[in-house]
């Protein structure tokens, strides 16, 4: 058996869409016979159950991940336990003996207390259209035992998929592409890793084919939620008196999940936090390519 962790100097990493490296243990009789460390190559959270797939992985031991990952990797045939934390070794130690409990999709931006402000800037790889699946925790990608489920039907539901796109907004304002990168999306179609607009597109399309889409946000990224801007006394937020309004960062959350906010006020007591998806109430344009289909 093989058990991958998301990995960083020794511990456990907290935000499975960037980690940049795996430490996977070879597993004979319940007992780590061997180690080692690979990179992720800076791929995004849409790619990496395809590379755990390809270095045969079983179980993947992570921090925080949301519901569309989830689905990816249990589509993989790959277990996950999420919601684990310190030093990776000692994770991986504690679920072969049984100790180790799976939190499930932990991307769900608790707002209760232990929040701890985790000052990592966003902005490195951002694939706007692919958010969204993980973010809002869309579908459900089956149990352990009763196989995969879809969100919705279409040829090409169930299929891995390569798409390049062009993100627009109702402007002309490009937000995203693919293009400019140079490298297609990759995505199990219809497995929750999408926003949902984006996914239907796709799931009806045949390779070769180009499709503009209009996204209304009930499609994209939802509403903003009221329930998701957080008023925090600074003094009960470790590193929150650096911020500034404006500025984009990570929380994390009471079990170890990081989750992006943006600061909307502040005063010499309290800081405002809008936890929305950035796109959130945003009208979306794309023009997708169907490059690849397996």
């Amino acid at each position: 058996m093989k058990i991958a962790a998301t990995y960083e100097n020794g511990n456990i990493f907290q935000h499975f869409g960037r980690t940049e490296n795996f430490k996977v243990y070879e597993v004979e009789d319940g007992k780590i016979v061997s180690s080692e460390v690979f990179g992720s190559n800076g791929i995004g959270h849409g790619a990496l159950a395809g590379l755990l797939n390809e270095h045969d992985i079983d179980v993947l031991i992570c921090g925080g991940l949301g519901a569309g990952a989830q689905n990816a990797l249990r589509n993989a045939g790959i277990q996950v336990c999420a919601g684990a934390s310190g030093n990776a070794d000692e994770a991986v130690e504690a679920y072969l003996r049984g100790e180790l409990v799976d939190a499930g999709a932990t991307c769900d931006h608790h707002h209760g207390e232990d929040h701890e402000c985790g000052h990592h800037e966003e902005g490195e790889d951002h694939e706007c259209c692919g958010h969204g699946g993980e973010e809002e925790g869309q579908g459900c990608g089956g149990c352990q035992g009763c196989g995969p489920r879809f969100l919705f039907e279409g040829t090409n539901v169930g299929r891995t998929v390569k798409v390049h796109y062009r993100g627009t907004f109702n402007d002309g304002t490009q937000f995203d592409s693919s293009y400019d990168r140079g490298e297609p999306l990759e995505f199990i179609c219809g497995a929750g890793m999408m926003i949902r607009g984006f996914d239907k597109a796709v799931a009806e399309m045949e390779v070769g084919q180009v499709v503009d889409i209009h996204l209304m946000p009930e499609e994209a990224y939802g509403m903003p939620d009221p329930a998701n801007i957080l008023r925090i006394e600074i003094a009960q937020l470790p590193g929150s008196e650096d911020l500034n309004v404006g500025e984009r960062v990570y929380l994390t959350g009471g079990m170890g999940q990081p989750f992006p906010v943006t600061v909307t006020e502040r005063d010499d007591t309290f800081i405002t936090l809008d936890a929305n998806h950035e796109m959130a109430g945003k009208e979306l344009n794309f023009r997708v390519e169907l490059v690849e289909m397996n």
